[in-house]
């Protein structure tokens, strides 16, 4: 049995994502990850909510769901801050309109909205954003591992 699409599309985005000008390898699928110096700038990816809704009603429904698909950009530097944050977002965002089926995983996939929140606390200003892409998607109620 295949993993739950929702996780084949966050590790989707991660290939996607690996290997942009900026954060390079520096890619985690996961909400929780201990950022280093080391690894930044960098990209975190998970999900966060799903509604789910049948589209053909029948012993086996047809699933519609509409998954959040989250992106955070962490940069972590004495100056430029909001210039390589506004650059990291631009790449991701050409990076995933560039497969907005994700490898034919989703219907379509494109950003809904945009955060950038900044820490001064610490030696280095910490800036990040929080890119929401709104993912469409399709499965068969009882086969969530497979992308209709």
């Amino acid at each position: 049995m295949a993993n739950h699409i929702r996780q084949q599309i966050r590790e989707r985005a991660g290939t996607v994502l690996t290997g942009l000008t900026t954060t390079g390898s520096n890619v985690f699928e996961t909400r929780i990850y201990p950022l280093e110096n080391t690894n930044l700038p960098a990209l975190v990816i998970y999900t966060k909510n799903e509604t789910s809704e049948p589209i053909v009603i029948s012993t086996n429904r047809l699933m519609s769901r509409e998954l959040e698909l989250i992106v955070e950009v962490y940069v972590k530097q004495t100056s430029n801050f909001d210039d390589q944050v506004d650059k990291i977002c631009k790449e991701v965002e050409v990076a995933i309109s560039a497969d907005t089926t994700l490898n034919s995983l989703a219907k379509d996939c494109f950003l809904q909205s945009t955060e950038i929140e900044y820490n001064t606390e610490g030696e280095q200003p910490l800036s990040y954003a929080v890119l929401t892409f709104l993912t469409n998607y399709y499965v068969q109620e009882t086969a969530p591992d497979v992308a209709v």
